[in-house]
Protein backbone atom coordinates (compact mmCIF):
# COMPACT_ATOMS: atom_id res chain seq x y z
CA UNK A 1 0.00 0.00 0.00
CA UNK A 2 1.20 3.50 -0.82
CA UNK A 3 2.28 5.58 2.16
CA UNK A 4 3.17 9.28 2.34
CA UNK A 5 4.64 10.34 5.67
CA UNK A 6 5.41 13.97 6.50
CA UNK A 7 7.88 15.08 9.15
CA UNK A 8 9.78 18.17 10.22
CA UNK A 9 6.99 20.35 11.57
CA UNK A 10 7.23 22.24 14.83
CA UNK A 11 6.97 25.62 16.52
CA UNK A 12 9.17 28.55 15.53
CA UNK A 13 9.33 32.31 15.98
CA UNK A 14 8.41 34.62 13.12
CA UNK A 15 11.36 34.92 10.75
CA UNK A 16 12.57 31.41 11.48
CA UNK A 17 12.93 28.39 9.21
CA UNK A 18 11.74 24.81 8.99
CA UNK A 19 12.28 22.02 6.47
CA UNK A 20 9.47 19.54 5.93
CA UNK A 21 10.02 16.08 4.48
CA UNK A 22 7.61 13.68 2.78
CA UNK A 23 8.76 10.08 2.40
CA UNK A 24 6.92 7.99 -0.21
CA UNK A 25 6.80 4.20 0.00
CA UNK A 26 4.96 1.51 -1.93
CA UNK A 27 4.80 3.58 -5.13
CA UNK A 28 6.70 3.38 -8.40
CA UNK A 29 6.88 6.83 -9.96
CA UNK A 30 5.92 7.35 -13.60
CA UNK A 31 6.89 10.10 -16.03
CA UNK A 32 3.66 12.05 -15.35
CA UNK A 33 3.77 12.01 -11.54
CA UNK A 34 3.92 15.17 -9.45
CA UNK A 35 4.40 15.80 -5.75
CA UNK A 36 2.75 18.77 -4.08
CA UNK A 37 2.41 20.49 -0.72
CA UNK A 38 -0.87 21.83 0.67
CA UNK A 39 -1.74 23.42 4.00
CA UNK A 40 -4.87 23.91 6.07
CA UNK A 41 -5.35 26.41 8.88
CA UNK A 42 -8.21 26.10 11.41
CA UNK A 43 -11.52 27.13 9.87
CA UNK A 44 -10.04 27.54 6.39
CA UNK A 45 -10.03 25.59 3.14
CA UNK A 46 -7.08 23.42 2.20
CA UNK A 47 -4.68 25.64 0.27
CA UNK A 48 -2.17 24.79 -2.44
CA UNK A 49 1.44 25.68 -1.58
CA UNK A 50 3.87 24.18 -4.11
CA UNK A 51 4.32 21.43 -6.69
CA UNK A 52 7.12 19.74 -8.60
CA UNK A 53 7.26 17.07 -11.29
CA UNK A 54 8.96 13.93 -10.01
CA UNK A 55 11.20 13.82 -13.08
CA UNK A 56 11.31 17.60 -13.49
CA UNK A 57 13.57 20.19 -11.94
CA UNK A 58 11.70 23.38 -11.02
CA UNK A 59 8.89 24.10 -8.60
CA UNK A 60 5.72 26.17 -8.87
CA UNK A 61 4.43 28.17 -5.89
CA UNK A 62 1.40 30.04 -4.67
CA UNK A 63 2.06 33.79 -4.52
CA UNK A 64 1.97 34.04 -0.72
CA UNK A 65 5.05 31.81 -0.31
CA UNK A 66 7.00 32.70 -3.45
CA UNK A 67 10.55 33.72 -2.61
CA UNK A 68 10.34 32.23 0.89
CA UNK A 69 9.58 28.53 0.31
CA UNK A 70 11.42 26.05 -1.91
CA UNK A 71 10.17 22.63 -2.99
CA UNK A 72 12.78 20.03 -3.88
CA UNK A 73 13.19 16.27 -4.08
CA UNK A 74 15.64 13.42 -3.76
CA UNK A 75 14.53 10.77 -6.23
CA UNK A 76 16.93 8.16 -4.85
CA UNK A 77 15.34 8.55 -1.40
CA UNK A 78 11.74 8.83 -2.66
CA UNK A 79 11.45 12.03 -0.66
CA UNK A 80 10.12 15.52 -1.37
CA UNK A 81 11.04 18.53 0.77
CA UNK A 82 9.64 21.94 1.55
CA UNK A 83 12.20 24.43 2.82
CA UNK A 84 10.37 27.27 4.57
CA UNK A 85 12.27 30.47 5.36
CA UNK A 86 11.17 33.85 6.75
CA UNK A 87 8.15 32.22 8.33
CA UNK A 88 5.15 34.36 9.24
CA UNK A 89 2.29 33.72 11.68
CA UNK A 90 0.01 33.41 8.64
CA UNK A 91 1.95 30.27 7.66
CA UNK A 92 0.60 28.44 10.72
CA UNK A 93 -1.26 25.36 9.47
CA UNK A 94 -1.16 21.61 9.11
CA UNK A 95 0.99 20.86 6.07
CA UNK A 96 0.21 17.89 3.83
CA UNK A 97 2.04 16.30 0.93
CA UNK A 98 0.14 14.67 -1.91
CA UNK A 99 0.83 12.70 -5.08
CA UNK A 100 -0.89 13.39 -8.37
CA UNK A 101 -0.55 12.77 -12.09
CA UNK A 102 -0.79 14.57 -15.41
CA UNK A 103 -0.72 18.18 -14.28
CA UNK A 104 1.73 21.06 -14.26
CA UNK A 105 2.00 24.37 -12.42
CA UNK A 106 -1.32 25.95 -11.51
CA UNK A 107 -3.10 22.96 -13.00
CA UNK A 108 -1.96 20.99 -9.93
CA UNK A 109 -3.46 23.42 -7.39
CA UNK A 110 -6.88 21.80 -6.88
CA UNK A 111 -6.80 19.52 -3.82
CA UNK A 112 -9.77 17.57 -5.15
CA UNK A 113 -7.58 16.16 -7.92
CA UNK A 114 -5.37 14.26 -5.47
CA UNK A 115 -6.14 10.81 -4.09
CA UNK A 116 -2.95 10.09 -2.13
CA UNK A 117 -2.20 12.19 0.96
CA UNK A 118 0.11 12.15 3.92
CA UNK A 119 -1.10 12.42 7.51
CA UNK A 120 -0.01 16.04 7.91
CA UNK A 121 2.52 17.80 10.09
CA UNK A 122 1.79 20.85 12.25
CA UNK A 123 3.66 24.11 11.68
CA UNK A 124 3.15 26.87 14.24
CA UNK A 125 4.72 30.31 13.84
CA UNK A 126 4.52 32.72 16.77
CA UNK A 127 4.92 36.49 16.62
Amino acid sequence: QVQLVESGGGSVQAGGSLRLSCKVSGHTFSINDVMSWFRQAPGKEREFVATIRWYGSSGFYTDSVKGRFTISKDNAKNTVYLQMNSLKPEDTAVYYCAQGTSCSGDGCSDAKKYNLWGQGTQVTVSS
